[in-house]
């Protein structure tokens, strides 16, 4: 606590207190620490502050109704790492939070005080009791895409054979998200009954990128987009379009000015459709998909071969430019039409 205070003292202005007292006594019991920030004009508030050994996302919930003990103080949360996620959720219930490696946010109404500061990205410290750390890797990209795509209920098993995984290896994962509260099951040992699709696929994306987790080729179509896109309905090669060409065709942003085509094969596909390679100028990418996950569930668009839905709003919310708010924008509208691209589990 005295590392925290003292960062929140070199960013208050001269004239600006702030006290720390651990374990104080109150008529509701002992919070770790009561921090009272106090402003020249004698405004002050009360910070209560539970300090953690590890705080998953699923943990969020618990641990402020704890500090709900004390409704007229900001909880604030403190643990050594909290990761992305976390500091979402905790921002998002009007907590504070810090951690040792420098992740703070404090945020005060009375006196008025905003401070953030970004320390590590990810968890600097031993983690060897988690089973499974990240979501990268082909069987992750398996698991996320189809718990994304079908629709609850289902159990374990069936989702493993739906992907074609063993059961072992789709456990690891749903736990994993069960601890970053993105999914649901009725019991410890029941069926899947909810999935947190939209924060799944922005979880999946700190460990998966379009163009960083697979090889990409980049090319140009001198005669324009359209003409690539004519040729891709016209060939019989095999690809898979995903990014914007497809967004547009389901929620339109703006027209496409780049075209990612997955292919296994990206040289073959480009001297097929007569593309010339362009480090610069290139008007479209060929990627060869790291698993077949991210080519699994296509469907036809406008007599064009396309990605899922939910890996089109992955590439694009990991895609440079203006890929992002194209992801947003699919986003909202897969959020309102569920039942145009969702499946049911069939096993």
């Amino acid at each position: 606590m005295s590392a925290i205070a003292a960062a929140l003292e070199e960013r208050l202005p001269l004239g600006w207190q702030i006290t720390v007292a651990i374990e104080p006594p109150t008529d509701r019991g002992r919070p770790d620490a009561i921090v009272t920030v106090r402003s020249p004009d004698g405004a002050s508030t009360d910070i209560v502050v539970e300090c953690r050994s590890r705080i998953n996302p699923a943990d969020v919930g618990t641990v402020l109704t704890q500090l709900e003990r004390w409704p007229q103080a900001q909880p604030m949360v403190v643990a050594p790492f909290l990761s992305a996620r976390t500091r979402r959720l905790l921002s998002e219930r009007g907590a504070s939070w810090a951690d040792a490696t420098g992740n703070l946010r404090l945020a005060l109404a009375r006196p008025s005080v905003f401070v953030e500061l970004a320390g590590a990205t990810t968890n600097p410290f031993d983690r060897r009791d988690l089973p499974l750390k990240s979501l990268k890797g082909a069987g992750a990209a398996a698991v996320v895409r189809a718990l994304c795509d079908y629709r609850p209920p289902y159990t374990i098993s069936q989702l493993a054979q739906g992907v074609g995984l063993p059961v072992a290896s789709v456990f690891r994962v749903v736990d994993l998200l069960i601890r970053e509260s993105l999914l649901e099951k009725s019991r410890k040992r029941g069926a899947i009954v909810s999935v947190d699709w939209a924060g799944l696929l922005t979880r999946w994306c700190e460990d998966y990128s379009l163009l960083g987790s697979s090889r990409a080729l980049s090319v140009l179509e001198p005669r324009g987009v359209d003409a690539l896109l004519q040729k891709l309905r016209d060939t019989d090669r095999s690809y898979v379009v995903t990014g914007s060409a497809v967004a547009l065709r389901v929620a339109p942003v703006a027209p496409s000015r780049l075209i990612v085509v997955y292919s296994e094969t990206p040289e073959d596909l480009a001297a097929g459709l007569s593309l010339t390679r362009a480090d610069i100028g290139a008007n479209a990418f060929l990627v060869e998909p790291f698993s077949p996950a991210l080519t699994a569930r296509t469907e036809m668009r406008e007599g064009l071969r396309c990605a899922a839905l939910s890996q089109v709003a992955a590439d694009l919310l990991t895609s440079p430019g203006r890929g992002p708010a194209e992801g947003e924008a699919l986003m909202s509208w897969m959020r309102e039409n569920k039942d145009k691209w969702q499946l049911t589990l069939s096993t």
